[in-house]
């Protein structure tokens, strides 16, 4: 125990030991007791530290975590970006060690600012709002990194019921609570009213949890649809290539022209690889053949408009044909993916920084739902989905939902299974069915409670069929999102400032 309390390179290394159990607490692994042992551990080794010292043993964890847990992005800079292994073990070695700074700065701020070791309860609730505040910073900074959030251990877990009232936050805040409280209940035994409260908040969010499983926030709306969703396992390397162009046209035209009658089918992203504007013809074919079929056809394709000065500007998009209309226009990008921060500086640095299509804008947050069959699809395009808040807003909107990907960026590695895994929680949260087609897998059909109920193997070209339910009404997430539980958390956080300011002065 005092190895993990007390300052010294034992406590650094079990930190960096708690950060790396997280992502077996989450998909392919989901061992998710090991999401609470990882909570407690990094909970307890900040107990006596300096805020000086913390930033080390905080720093540890973050590194351990995002290490163990997206170590992945070296296959797309590696095998993909054409990086030497040297340079892309160190580019890896440093956007993990970079992830792990926001660790290390909340554990300054919870050793310099919010620590009440002499309070065990406010302790542990302080913990807890802090830790949500840290994931809820990591959506948005730098546009955002929002993975390995501890919530996510909990798609199968006792927990699942909450994600519908407060989505994978009220997870990942009940999560931390319940490390810090399983840390401090021996120390609240000298008081009975206090270890009542203590044992009450551990156990009531598990039952409510439980008590919540399987609950219907939300209600079919109208018919059935059947659904076509294209998989074409193009590799990776041969997706740009101007070469093989037509023969990756013919191939999902082909597949769909074989495909069983559906009222939706549905390609993946950028499954037209050549911009809207200069596949008129090839799109009008397919809509002429979705319209004969009586079905809308969603695909992924970049799109070309011009902004206010004229200048023609390039999005990464989805657009309906057939029975359907509509452009989505990608709003949450990935760097050096789809965009190169400081290109002026990077660009042609290493092939890495020239990535095909890595020169995308940004799409206005405005847009209207695509339309399907009479329904509005709120359409995600690879990592907008991993994005809570931002899905709720346009889940809200819809009666079905809809995220095409192209994870052949990630080879076998984990992270297209972590992304899986992310989607499936947003259909949870939202109440509704979500359809997830992609290039090389993992292609699935996600009812409202967040299970697969038909899934194509990866790396396998194929045809997933199924039947989704357009749903209405509005689960609590979607009406109020994150909004309560960041007003709590800002409450506690006042709370622990106020009193360890009181503390001093006395």
């Amino acid at each position: 125990m005092h190895w993990i309390t007390r300052p010294g390179w034992p406590g650094t290394l079990i930190a960096l030991a708690a950060g790396a159990l997280t992502p077996l607490a989450l998909a392919p692994y989901n061992i998710w007791p090991l999401m609470l042992v990882s909570l407690a551990l990094f909970y307890l080794g900040l107990r006596e530290l300096s805020p000086r010292q913390a930033v080390l043993r905080g720093w540890a964890y973050g590194f351990g975590q995002f290490a163990a847990g997206t170590s992945w992005v070296y296959v797309s800079i590696h095998d993909y970006g054409s990086a030497p292994p040297l340079l892309a073990g160190l580019l890896t070695l440093g956007f993990v060690a970079g992830l792990g700074l926001l660790l290390a700065l909340a554990a300054w701020l919870w050793a310099r600012w919010l620590r009440r070791t002499e309070a065990p309860l406010a302790d542990a609730l302080a913990f807890a709002a802090l830790w949500l505040l840290q994931e809820h910073f990591r959506s948005w900074f730098l546009t955002g990194f929002p993975w390995l959030y501890a919530g996510y251990s909990q798609l199968d877990g006792p927990l699942a019921g909450l994600a519908p009232v407060g989505g994978v936050w009220l997870l990942s805040f009940v999560l931390a609570l319940s490390a810090a409280l399983l840390v401090n209940l021996p120390r609240l035994r000298a008081r009975k009213a206090f270890l009542a409260a203590g044992i009450a908040l551990l156990i009531a969010p598990w039952l409510a949890g439980l008590a919540l499983s399987g609950y219907a926030w939300t209600k079919p709306f109208g018919e059935p649809l059947k659904v076509a969703a294209m998989q074409g396992n193009v590799e990776q390397n041969l997706k740009w290539d101007p070469a093989q162009l037509n023969a990756q046209l013919a191939l999902y035209r082909d597949m769909s022209f074989s495909a069983e009658r559906t009222d939706l089918i549905v390609w993946p992203e950028t499954a037209v690889p050549v911009l809207k504007d200069q596949a008129i013809g090839y799109l009008s074919v397919m809509d002429r053949f979705a319209s004969e079929r009586g079905a809308a056809l969603i695909t992924g394709v970049p799109l070309r408009q011009p902004n206010e000065a004229g200048e023609p500007r390039y999005y990464n998009a989805l657009s309906v044909i057939g029975q359907g209309s509509g452009d989505y226009l990608k709003q949450k990008l990935v760097p050096f993916g789809e965009y190169v921060p400081l290109q002026d500086l990077l660009r042609g640095l290493i092939a890495f920084f020239n990535l095909p299509m890595s020169d995308f804008a940004r799409g206005n947050a405005d847009q209207v739902l695509l339309e399907a069959k009479g329904y509005k699809v709120a359409a995600f395009i690879c990592y907008e989905v991993v994005y809570p808040d931002f899905a709720a807003s346009l889940s809200a909107q819809s009666d079905l939902l809809l995220t095409v990907s192209n994870d052949a960026w990630f080879g076998r590695s984990i992270g297209p299974i972590q992304h899986l895994q992310m989607a499936q929680m947003r259909a949870l949260e939202a109440g509704r069915w979500m359809i997830r087609a992609t290039n090389n897998g993992i292609t699935v059909l996600i009812d409202p409670f967040g299970r697969i109920t038909e899934r194509l193997p990866s790396f396998e070209q194929g045809v997933l069929y199924g039947e989704v339910q357009p749903m209405q009404q509005l689960t609590p997430y979607l009406r109020w999102q994150g909004w309560p539980l960041w007003l709590l958390s800002a409450l506690l956080i006042g709370w622990a400032l106020l009193a360890s300011r009181m503390a001093k002065t006395l």
